[in-house]
């Protein structure tokens, strides 16, 4: 009896997750909230080099010892750790940054199933890059176009929605 009830619960942690009815523009994130949460992540990466900076201020550092110094390189260094972190490594496993977090919105798949690894990997690499090559005109797409979606968005296929929103 016990061998039924493993085996049952095999299968259903196996059977994929079928969403029906999803409507991607009509959950689309407007584009001044995903303004918001880029600008939340954008604070938190700069926030260590700022506070290091201040910091060996505080300390006398002044001119070449303040920029070049040894706190002003932990400060970058955690700035990048914190970067790829946020903008790479908790997308992959939640589909979230911080910033999309604080302010409710999630990356999805176009079909409305958690985006995989290379739909994160694509929107957020090559995405982000194509888009910072091109001055923000990537981002600027989700403002104009009618279903919300940003280059990086097309590029990973998924679309960025309100995380609370039943939609599945």
């Amino acid at each position: 009896m016990n061998s039924k009830a493993d085996a049952g619960a095999r299968k259903k942690a196996l059977t994929k997750e079928k969403i029906v009815n999803f409507d991607a523009a009509r959950l689309s994130a407007p584009f001044f909230l995903r303004c918001g949460a880029l600008l939340i992540d954008y604070i938190l990466i700069l926030i260590a080099p700022v506070l290091m900076m201040l910091f060996g201020r505080y300390l006398g550092n002044d001119g070449s010892r303040l920029v070049g110094g040894n706190l002003s390189d932990t400060g970058w260094l955690i700035a990048v750790i914190l970067g790829v972190s946020n903008i790479v490594l908790l997308p992959m496993l939640s589909g979230q940054s911080i910033g999309k977090f604080i302010t409710g919105l999630k990356i999805v798949r176009t079909d409305g199933s958690d985006a995989s690894v290379v739909n994160i990997l694509m929107r957020n690499l090559l995405g982000y890059t194509l888009t910072a090559l091109t001055f923000g005109l990537g981002f600027l797409i989700s403002a104009f176009g009618s279903r919300g979606r940003a280059l990086q968005d097309y590029l990973g296929g998924t679309v960025v929605v309100f995380a609370d929103r039943k939609y599945r």
